[in-house]
C-alpha cells in the first residue's frame, strides 16, 4: 500500500455503540420513525434501547458514522493505526465494547471520557431492506475542544494530512469542528465534511454555515442535498444544479476548488469538480442480495478514503466507494470480514 502510515488520517464524530434489530413497520410507528431516516431521540424514544434488547434477537457493533467510516477504510488498508479517532464516551461496559471493537478493526480510537454520562447508542431498525436511525448521544454530546488541545491530541493533529467530521458532529461542538478546519487551512491539508442527515442542513445551519467556507470535499447523499439547497434557497431540486451552487459557495482556501461528492443510492453518483459534473454508474445488486442498506453511506466514504490518502484518482476513489458501499449492504450493519478484492 503506498504512502500509508500511521496517523495518515483523522476525524472526529459521535462514538456510538449500535444497537441493531430487525423490527416491523409497527415498531417503527409505535416509536413515530419512518423508513430510511436518521434521526436524534427524544425523550419518547428512550425505551427504544431496552426493548431492542429485551425483545429482539439485538447485535452489537461499533458505530457513530465517521468511526464507521474508518472502519471500513481501515479494513481497506489492512495496516492499522492509519486512522485515529476522536469522540466522546461514557466510562461503562458501553465503551469498553465500542474500544474493543473499533480497535480490533484498526481503528486508533483516542475518547475522551466522560465520568456521568453514559456512552451513546444508536438504535438501527431494519425493516426489509431499509434502515432508520435513532441516535441517542448521550455522551457523545459532551465532547469537548480541550480534547483536543491536549499534547498528545495534538500530537495525532499535527501529524494527519486528511481530516474528516461528518454533519452529526456539528450538534455537539462546532468549536472542535471550526479548530480542526482552520488547523488544516493553516497546513494546506485537506479538509472534508459529510451532511450525514437532512435534518443538519434543515435545523443546524447557523453551524454548518460557520464551517461550510472550510470545507475542500463534501459528501452528502441525494436527500441531504435537496434539503440543503432548500434551507440556502437555491430555488432548485435538480442535484447537477444544486451540486455546482455548493462547490461555487465562499471558500478559504480558494487555491483549491470545492469537490462535491452526491450518492443517490442505486442511481450514478455525481462527481461536482471545477465546475463540471460526471457520474459515476452503480451497479444494480438484485434485491435478494440486499441484506439492509445501513452503514451504506459511510462505506462509500470509507472506501473513497482508503484510495484519497493513497493520492489516486477521484475516479479510482469512488470506485472504491461505491464498490465499499455493495460490500456493506449484502451484510447486517456496517461490517465486513475477510480480506477487500477491490482492484482499482
Amino acid at each position: 500500500m503506498a504512502n500509508l502510515r500511521d496517523g495518515l488520517l483523522l476525524g472526529c464524530g459521535n462514538p456510538l455503540l449500535d444497537i441493531s434489530a430487525i423490527v416491523d413497520e409497527q415498531f417503527l410507528a409505535k416509536y413515530d420513525m419512518l423508513p430510511n431516516n436518521a434521526i436524534l431521540a427524544e425523550e419518547k424514544h428512550m425505551p427504544i434501547y431496552k426493548e431492542l434488547v429485551d425483545k429482539f434477537s439485538a447485535e452489537f457493533i461499533a458505530g457513530g458514522s465517521v468511526q464507521n467510516s474508518f472502519r471500513v477504510a481501515q479494513w481497506v488498508f489492512q495496516r492499522p493505526k492509519v486512522a485515529v479517532f476522536f469522540g466522546c464516551v461514557g466510562q461503562d461496559k458501553y465503551s469498553d465494547i465500542l474500544s474493543e471493537k473499533a480497535t480490533e478493526d484498526g481503528v486508533n480510537v483516542q475518547y475522551q471520557f466522560c465520568k456521568n454520562t453514559p456512552t451513546g447508542t444508536c438504535a438501527v431498525l431494519i425493516t426489509g431492506t431499509q434502515r432508520s436511525l435513532c441516535a441517542n448521544l448521550a455522551s457523545a454530546n459532551n465532547f469537548t475542544v480541550d480534547h483536543l488541545k491536549t499534547p498528545e491530541c495534538d500530537k495525532f493533529l499535527q501529524n494527519a494530512e486528511y481530516f474528516y467530521i461528518s454533519g452529526f458532529f456539528l450538534t455537539v461542538s462546532v468549536d472542535s469542528i471550526l479548530a480542526v478546519a482552520k488547523h488544516a487551512l493553516s497546513k494546506d491539508r485537506l479538509f472534508m465534511m459529510n451532511l450525514s442527515a437532512p435534518f443538519i442542513p434543515q435545523f443546524f445551519k447557523e453551524n454548518l454555515d460557520q464551517v461550510f467556507p472550510y470545507i475542500d470535499i463534501l459528501f452528502g447523499n441525494e436527500t441531504e442535498a435537496l434539503a440543503f439547497a432548500e434551507a440556502q434557497k437555491f430555488g432548485t431540486e435538480d442535484l447537477k444544479e444544486i451540486g455546482l451552487k455548493i462547490s461555487a459557495l465562499p471558500k478559504q482556501n480558494e487555491a483549491r476548488g470545492r469537490v462535491v461528492i452526491i450518492t443517490q443510492g442505486s442511481d450514478p453518483v455525481l462527481l461536482i469538480q471545477d465546475g463540471a459534473i460526471r457520474e459515476f454508474p452503480v451497479e444494480l445488486l438484485p434485491t435478494d442480495q440486499i441484506v439492509d442498506t445501513n452503514g451504506a453511506g459511510d462505506a462509500f466514504v470509507g472506501g473513497f478514503l482508503a484510495q484519497l490518502v493513497q493520492q489516486r484518482s477521484f475516479d479510482t476513489c469512488i470506485e472504491c466507494g461505491i464498490w465499499a458501499a455493495r460490500k456493506i449492504i449484502q451484510r447486517s450493519g456496517c461490517t465486513f470480514e475477510g480480506v477487500p478484492d477491490f482492484k482499482p
